[in-house]
């Protein structure tokens, strides 16, 4: 039996943000018109109680341009072995700096997998969190973002003008 999924929603600079947990942890952040939404949003209960209180306090941290604590229980119910490597791995990227995905592939120890890696990224469940915006084209292009470009663009200016915020 998969467990109960709750969500809030949360007003930031780029608009509503939905948050999704279980009792395990956060395990999703969807932003309006996000390209890949979460399939079984119809079966979430709404609550805005203190299950959300330290997702809620990072991206108040965050969004202010100030250091976080710590980063909220994270988890993953969903992915591939795969994909779950590329998220693993995204979380190894310093707010302020951009790895590529060609990167992202040979640190994951396929070189050869550069839009695997891409699809991977764009199915990242924990936007922001796992931050996938960091991730540029091998020139140093704003590819694509499931949350939007102009919302990837928006963070990583938003990191660059704050010293790196997020960790």
């Amino acid at each position: 039996m998969k467990n109960q999924t709750y969500f809030t929603e949360y007003s930031s600079p780029l608009g509503v943000i939905t948050l999704a947990a279980t009792d395990a942890g956060l395990c999703g952040l969807y932003f309006e018109a996000h390209k890949h939404p979460p399939m079984e949003k119809a079966s979430w209960v709404k609550d805005d109680g203190p299950r959300f209180d330290d997702a809620r306090e990072w991206l108040r941290r965050y969004f202010a341009g100030e250091k976080s604590r710590h980063t909220p229980n994270l988890i993953s119910e969903s992915g591939t072995a795969f994909q779950q490597r590329v998220w693993t791995e995204l979380k190894k990227i310093s707010a302020g700096k951009t790895a590529t995905y060609s990167q992202i592939a040979d640190a994951i120890g396929s070189p050869n997998a550069v839009r695997a890696v891409g699809a991977a990224i764009g199915r990242n469940p924990l936007s922001i969190f796992v931050p996938c915006h960091r991730v540029v084209g091998s020139n140093g292009s704003l590819t694509g973002y499931a949350g939007g470009v102009e919302r990837k663009r928006w963070l990583l200016s938003h990191e660059s003008a704050n010293g790196a915020p997020a960790h």
